[in-house]
């Protein structure tokens, strides 16, 4: 799969899933139909985490093989 198809992909799965999320907080649906949303929205998940896995194995080799730099773990908190 080609970048560009990785992103579209990784794009169109986190659209897909915000729209699970927002269909499993109104409560509308039935059981039935809720676990299958679910079921699938934990499968889109899965999905975007590799695509970011796999990205964020890709910067850090650039940065090892450009300046040697490491990549620090992303804490929101210490920009306050």
């Amino acid at each position: 799969m080609s970048r560009k198809t990785s992103v579209r992909h990784f794009e169109e799965n986190l659209s897909e899933l915000e729209t699970i999320v927002a269909q499993l907080e109104s409560n509308q649906l039935s059981l039935e139909d809720a676990l299958k949303a679910f079921e699938k929205g934990v499968k889109l998940s899965q999905d975007c985490q590799s695509v970011l896995t796999q990205a964020e194995q890709k910067v850090q080799i650039l940065l090892e093989k450009h300046d040697g730099e490491r990549l620090e773990t992303f804490d929101p908190e210490s920009d306050q």
